[in-house]
């Protein structure tokens, strides 16, 4: 049983400054949530991963407009065409280059948030992945997955001293 108690112990003491760490470099966070604009209708050769149509596109440039007074620091989109298109005016404007993150692992990219020194950020996803995201960074069951036709929302998470401080939900 000592042993156990040992074990636990040590565990507990190699833990302790890590997340006393993480908890400092997460303070104060911005992070800016927001769907894909629209795609153009999937035709056999884009095999599910269209362009942005041109209504998509447009919406794209409102996203920049927008999104470019929280002064994203750092970018992230998943794979698709559709979400690198919809972050690439921001990205250009603020010289940023948009990282890829995997839509199914978003514990890891919080973490990532959480850990970095870097305090303001923009996530495109999905209809079945930003509201997930919002909800796992408000640490509360909050918000619906979006109907296919619904763009033009953005959330934006504030963090203080990694704790949620505010949602705020805008169209554009």
């Amino acid at each position: 049983m000592t042993k156990y108690l040992f074990f636990a112990a040590m565990i507990f003491v190699a833990y302790v400054p890590l997340s006393q760490n993480a908890f400092a470099q997460s303070s104060n966070k911005t992070i800016v949530l927001v769907r894909h604009a629209e795609k153009n209708p999937s035709v056999d050769g884009d095999k599910g991963d269209p362009d942005l149509s041109a209504e998509g596109r447009e919406r794209a440039r409102r996203l920049m407009q927008a999104v470019k007074k929280y002064k994203p620091h750092e970018i992230f989109a998943t794979a698709y065409k559709r979400t690198q298109q919809t972050a690439e005016p921001i990205a250009m404007q603020r010289k940023k280059q948009i990282q890829t993150y995997d839509p199914a692992k978003h514990a890891e990219l919080i973490a990532q948030i959480m850990a970095s020194k870097t305090d303001h950020y923009l996530i495109v996803g999905h209809s079945n992945t930003i509201p997930p995201l919002a909800n796992l960074l408000a640490k509360k069951e909050v918000f619906r997955n979006l109907v296919d036709a619904e763009h033009g929302v953005i959330w934006v998470i504030r963090l203080r001293k990694g704790v949620l401080r505010k949602v705020e939900i805008y169209t554009y």
